[in-house]
């Protein structure tokens, strides 16, 4: 029985959930963008030079996942081929649909620019010592732009922070306007928060951090090198200051709630420990959020060998993906799983072999994975690298 003594009374619009796993997978998605780009900018902007070996990983990291973003959108609009409509007719009172301009904006100008600024002069040395065809890929990306002078380098520098500096708050909007557009609706009790777009914010900052640390530790472990330590302490030290704010302002959402306790607070309250127990209680606060800050901090008080650190570390990072996605998952199926009126409940069933099942989902995780080993390739981030692995 709910809250109000009714059990399973919704109006027959609400019975089936408009927004399915897909609309989970595209906040986590543009938040691994976001946090992953913040991460670059420590070194750039903030002249944390112990994060320098994760710099490049971090921006192709940024971008990989970038390029994905938008597909689970598009996978879930019933016509996606009418998406350019957007930019062809503007609706400026349209959160989502401003989302185009600032995706175009934050991949054209503030990412691919800033690799490619970055790169610049291993692009035109590659486009002379590469094998074919691939010497040809370089010499279209050097745009014609072959001069690697000194002065010509400090141009590049100079632009390069330039465009970090703006990337900053535009990373900043690219994810926070996901937060904004469920905050911003009123009808729903468990999203109309004046906190939420700040929450998607910090949480976006954790998952990208983590990302990448996870993957400059598997990339080491791949290519047989050692792992920077300082580097990597450094980034936990980061992750576990960025998710200490995270989860205050989450505990501060939580204790407002509970003041507050307004008309719709029994209704949350009986969903909490009822039909998303597991997934908030158990994946996203336990499993997802304390455990790992325990291990994160353990390290900040204790000194303990380099062998275990990175144990610990990797276990933080992989609990944090899965307290991540879990907040995400929360927020949006949660909040579709009650009745507008409070009186009635449902539930999510996920299907599989569906447009917008866990199959498409997977297949879609998997994605920024290929277009990243590709990347690593096409742009080798290390610095003793000097060519291009494997061409």
């Amino acid at each position: 029985m709910g809250p109000t003594g009714v059990e399973g009374f919704m109006y027959p619009n609400e019975v089936e959930l408009q927004w399915s796993i897909l609309i989970v997978l595209y906040p986590f998605i543009t938040g691994l963008v976001a946090g992953a780009f913040i991460l670059a900018s420590l070194e750039r902007v903030f002249n944390v030079s112990a994060v320098k070996p994760t710099y490049r990983l971090a921006l192709l990291t940024a971008l990989a996942f970038l390029l994905v973003a938008p597909l689970p959108l598009q996978l879930h609009l019933g016509h996606p081929e009418r998406s350019y409509e957007m930019y062809l007719t503007p609706h400026t009172s349209s959160a989502m649909a401003m989302f185009g301009f600032v995706y175009l904006w934050y991949l054209m100008v503030v990412l691919l620019l800033e690799i490619w600024l970055d790169y610049r002069v291993e692009i035109v040395e590659f486009s002379q010592t590469a094998r074919a065809p691939w010497r040809w890929v370089y010499r279209i990306l050097t745009l014609g732009s072959r001069n690697i002078s000194p002065r010509a380098r400090r141009i590049d520098e100079r632009v390069g922070y330039v465009i970090t500096v703006i990337g900053i708050p535009s990373a900043f909007l690219l994810h926070g306007y996901v937060g904004f557009i469920f905050g911003s609706v009123k009808a729903n009790a468990w999203w109309s928060t004046p906190l939420m777009p700040v929450v998607f914010l910090f949480s976006a900052m954790v998952s990208g951090i983590a990302a990448v640390m996870l993957i400059y530790m598997a990339a080491s472990k791949v290519r047989k090198v050692a792992i920077d330590m300082r580097c990597l302490d450094t980034i936990c030290q980061y992750l576990f200051y960025v998710f200490v704010i995270d989860f205050s302002l989450e505990m501060l959402d939580l204790i407002h709630r509970v003041y507050e306790a307004d008309e719709s607070f029994r209704s949350l309250d009986f969903m909490v420990h009822t039909r998303l127990w597991a997934s908030q209680v158990v994946l996203q606060i336990l499993v997802g959020t304390v455990t790992p800050l325990v291990l994160l901090g353990a390290n900040q008080v204790f000194k303990f060998r380099e062998g275990a650190r990175k144990a610990m570390y990797a276990a933080a990072g992989c609990l944090t993906m899965v307290g991540i996605f879990a907040m995400r998952w929360n927020v949006v199926i949660g909040g579709q799983l009650f009745s507008k009126s409070y009186l009635g409940y449902t539930s999510y069933k996920l299907q599989f072999a569906t447009r917008e099942g866990l199959g498409a989902s997977i297949v879609l995780m998997l994605l920024p994975f290929a277009i990243l080993w590709a990347l690593l390739k096409l742009l080798p981030p290390w610095l003793e690298e000097k060519e291009p692995a494997g061409i």
